[in-house]
């Protein structure tokens, strides 16, 4: 935050009396900081007047000079919860004798505000939710100021009710008192409502018929508990629902998902309920009851698969939730008897809720309620549905435990639209991404505004919320690009998206290398823009030679990149095939090196009597992809051959190496023109009767290899930050472990804070490539 134009004394000497023009930019609309102001200059015997602009909040401030001072101040330390400063800007104005302070009505303007991220139930929220004598018991629609829908029902700013899908409900006269009562904390809230003028919930059978019962949240819990598979909409879009102690429902949700490996997130109480399955730290704690409230992974206990059947098979961890809006409280409340206790949500509880996102595999979140009858017919026994409609799509927001803190893994709900702050602006550009777990991200000034998670982009409709999701932040931020970035790949839907918006902007493409790109994600995200090392561990992405890198170390300027050092390539029988099979890069190892038993031993695990045939390819491409060596260890040390999701097999392999104490084996990588080679280290590991030991050995290898030459490098280039980035660094042994080892030796080490390290981070690296190289430009 930065404060700028400290004002002078005003002319009227006399009384001392100053008067002052404030404006505030940052997360100050939808989240109660109109009222606060009137508030907080009320408190100080101050005039004037505040209001919401396109450009954030303008505050009019009169009144003698030391109670401007401590408004100032108390102005930055006093803040909402949800409201954040980035600067105020003052400037003295003439004195006028204003005689109150009132809140004016929101006018528009050039935008430079953000609109406010969702936000789970506060506590006070919550504490009327189950109050029996407050008049909004037991509504599942109950928000303020500090809580509830803003992003996902916006529209168009400024951030106010016409602008919002709360415009077709007129609100009551209850309701409207509230609304205007500046000492009220539904003051201005926009999507304020009570059973009388708000939306409703509507119970329907499979078919979208309506549901006849008394009450629908408790007719939904019962056919829940009964072992039904319930479709329930939610901030962002629809979850699908079902008991997660409920083997059976576990595992007829898997198959009618077609999802037979992939982990389910699960929502309980609170933490003391939760921990009968699941170790919680307190950064994961913190997170987990945060307004952004997503979901954590979190270590498993010994009881977890006992009492949490089918939910994560394989793994040595579980995602779980909060509830986070009223109808995820409502649940809970009914499942422990509507108690009159009002500290009942601190109590233990039994139910256990299956939350996954809602649509079939691969297409977007479904949000509308004739689209989720239509798209989930055969997945959904029943519905719960709303009228209040969801403008915009957006996921769950992920993280991961990990030792001393938590990390981000897929940006959504909570955290955007809300703005990555850059050491320096300039002209607007727009990035489209990558082609997997895709992110847009667009600039204006210094702040980086990141669409929701759209996920991949090999399906039409997830082209289509790319686009869609480019264009609305277009509109709302009133964006003009000057520069289009994208991937280096031709064939992606994201590069074919570029190359449309710069005709339509007439504005110049610039494809950024996808390694490149990720490193400086982590550049932004820290404020970086010196030279720095970037170690992008990854899957697989194109490089300047037209080849698969993905375990690269790149010197990374403001000007550009350059490829210092990869790790040895390895073939890929199959080329992309090999991502989801990882056995058939196993074969190729095996069969380049005399093998022959563990090559039928393999050809036996995987039922591919061809699999000879398949060893033997000569033109197989080469990669130089991390990901891809851990896929071929997986297979190799007989932990996963074939992956039913993006990466199951480096999550097996690293759950697999649980409690064990890795092993340093670098003496069997050969180290060939200055690339380490894992291939030997590989045949000796899958040599191993304790696959658990290998998974471990493998991954403290890599780190201790990783770090080395980083060190090395380091020394040369006189270069002391490093920046870890790409897929390979979720993992959290691996990461740590060279975080460990680089810190040893008085490197500073950075990883992505607001972005996730996987690709969905893509987006803001390329943008910011595209401006440091123009700030450099311009100092020349």
């Amino acid at each position: 935050m930065k404060l700028s134009g400290e004002s002078v004394m005003s002319v009227n000497s006399k009384s001392s009396i100053r008067a002052e023009k404030l404006r505030i930019k940052g997360t100050v609309q939808g989240v109660g900081f109109r009222p606060f102001v009137f508030v907080l200059a009320k408190s100080e015997g101050l005039t004037g007047t505040v209001l919401n602009d396109g450009r954030g909040v303008e505050a009019v401030v009169e009144g003698p000079s030391e109670a401007l001072e401590r408004f100032r101040t108390r102005l930055l330390k006093e803040l909402p919860p949800l409201a954040s400063i980035e600067s105020v800007e003052a400037e003295d104005i003439p004195v006028e004798g204003r005689q109150d302070f009132v809140i004016l009505e929101s006018r528009s303007n050039s935008v430079s505000t953000v609109i406010p991220a969702d936000a789970a139930v506060c506590e006070a929220c919550l504490k009327e939710l189950t109050d029996k004598n407050n008049r909004r018991y037991r509504y599942p629609f109950i928000n303020c100021t500090h809580c509830g829908p803003r992003y996902t029902i916006t529209a168009q700013l400024p951030y106010d009710r016409p602008q919002t899908s709360m415009k077709v409900f007129p609100m009551c006269p209850d309701c409207l008192q509230e609304y205007k009562d500046p000492l009220d904390r539904r003051f201005h809230a926009q999507p304020n409502a009570c059973d009388v003028c708000g939306p409703h919930v509507e119970l329907k059978d499979k078919t979208g018929a309506p549901v006849s019962c008394e009450d629908e949240i408790a007719e939904l819990l019962r056919q829940i508990q009964g072992g039904k598979i319930a479709a329930v909409k939610g901030l962002g879009g629809f979850h699908l629902v079902c008991d997660a102690a409920n083997a059976v429902a576990v595992s007829e949700l898997r198959r009618r998902k077609h999802r037979p490996f992939k982990p389910f997130a699960v929502m309980t109480l609170n933490d003391l309920s939760a921990s009968r399955f699941v170790r919680i730290s307190e950064k994961a704690s913190k997170e987990l009851h945060s307004p952004q409230a997503p979901i954590v992974l979190c270590p498993k206990t010994n009881d977890a698969d006992r009492l949490l059947p089918g939910i994560a098979p394989e793994l040595n961890r579980i995602g779980i939730m909060m509830p986070y809006t009223p109808i995820h409280w409502l649940l809970f409340f009914e499942a422990i008897g509507r108690p009159e206790d009002p500290d009942w949500y601190k109590k233990e509880c039994d139910l256990v809720l299956v939350m996954t996102s809602a649509n079939a595999g691969g297409e977007p979140l479904v949000i509308g309620n004739d689209e989720a009858v239509q798209k989930l017919d055969g997945i959904a026994d029943l519905f719960l549905t709303h009228n209040r409609d969801i403008l915009i799509r957006c996921d769950d927001s992920v993280m991961q435990q990990r030792d001393q803190d938590v990390q981000l893994i897929r940006r959504a709900r909570g955290f955007t639209p809300v703005a990555v702050r850059l050491p320096y602006g300039g002209p607007s550009v727009i990035a489209t991404g990558p082609w997997l777990k895709n992110t847009a991200c667009l600039t204006k000034g210094d702040h980086a505004f990141l669409t929701q998670h759209i996920g991949d982009t090999d399906r039409v409709s997830n082209c289509r919320t790319l686009a869609r999701a480019v264009e609305h932040l277009s509109e709302i931020f009133e964006i003009t690009p000057k520069y289009i970035a994208c991937d280096l790949h031709p064939d992606f839907y994201s590069t074919s998206l570029a190359e449309e918006l710069a005709d339509k902007y007439d504005a110049e493409l610039v494809p950024v290398q996808h390694h490149h790109a990720h490193i400086a994600a982590v550049m932004a995200d820290h404020g970086l823009s010196e030279p720095v090392l970037g170690l992008a561990l990854d899957g697989v992405g194109l490089g300047t030679d037209n080849k698969p890198w993905g375990g690269e170390l790149l010197k990374v300027t403001p000007e550009g990149f350059e490829r210092l050092s990869s790790i040895a390539p390895i073939k890929m029988p199959g080329a992309d095939k090999c991502a989801r099979e990882g056995w058939r890069m196993a074969a190729k190892i095996f069969a380049e090196n005399g093998k022959t038993d563990a090559l039928e031993k393999l050809a036996k695990d995987v039922n591919k009597p061809s699999l000879r045939l398949i060893a033997a390819q000569a033109n197989a491409p080469e990669t130089t992809s991390l990901g891809r060596l851990f896929d071929a260890a997986a297979s190799m040390f007989g932990i996963c051959h074939i992956s039913s999701y993006e990466g199951e097999a480096p999550v097996r392999l690293q759950a697999a190496s649980e409690g064990r104490r890795g092993q340093n084996r670098a003496d069997l990588v050969e180290v060939i023109s200055g690339h380490p080679n894992f291939v030997r280290l590989l045949l000796a590991l899958s040599e191993y009767a304790d696959k658990r030991q290998a998974a471990a050995d493998f991954q403290e290898t890599l780190a201790q290899v990783l770090a080395k030459k980083v060190i090395t490098v380091s020394e040369k280039e006189q270069i002391r930050k490093v920046c870890l980035s790409g897929g390979c660094c979720l993992n959290s042994l691996l990461t740590q472990r060279l975080r460990k080892l680089l810190e040893q030796q008085e490197l500073q080490v950075y990883e992505g804070l607001k972005v996730p390290p996987n690709d969905g981070g893509v987006s803001l690296g390329q943008a910011w490539v595209v401006l440091m190289r123009l700030h450099s430009t311009a100092k020349e």
